[in-house]
């Protein structure tokens, strides 16, 4: 019964995670807690399934022993990445002589289905943010799993 409704829930998860990174610089949400989202559909596989299947049949990796630890530095390399992302973001406005951390805003008209789509600079901040939580919590869970 668990493995069925986790593979119900997993999908919710995730598509409520994106959407909370999504709606995170105008509405509540951002990417800290898509990406706890994020981790706990991962936590929630790897409670119910295993570290094999999640690595085979999620992650595509081969589940032997040697490429474990590749799976975790794999996810340090999404947190350095993500922490890297979020900085970058911060900084561009000042190479641009506004002050660290300004928001900018792009309005993109005549889409199809959406009409206009307003982007803003904070989603490359949330992404670093989402990138980040989801490669350290990923990181734990991955070190706790091999324990």
């Amino acid at each position: 019964m668990a493995r069925t409704v986790t593979r119900v829930v997993v999908p919710i998860i995730l598509v409520t995670s994106i959407a909370l990174l999504l709606q995170g610089h105008n509405f509540p949400g951002g990417g800290f807690i898509g990406a706890v989202l994020t981790a706990t559909a991962f936590v929630l596989v790897y409670v119910i399934f295993g570290m094999e299947f999640l690595q085979a049949q999620v992650l595509d990796v081969s589940s032997d022993d040697s490429e474990y630890h590749e799976l975790v530095s794999g996810y340090r390399w999404v947190f350095g990445a993500g922490l890297a992302l979020a900085v970058a973001s911060g900084l561009v406005p000042v190479f641009l002589g506004a002050p660290f951390l300004t928001q900018g805003v792009l309005f993109l008209e005549h889409l199809p289905l959406y009409g206009e789509l307003e982007v803003a600079s904070a989603l490359a901040f949330d992404l670093g943010v989402y990138f980040a939580v989801v490669g350290g919590l990923l990181t734990i869970l991955g070190e706790v799993g091999n324990e």
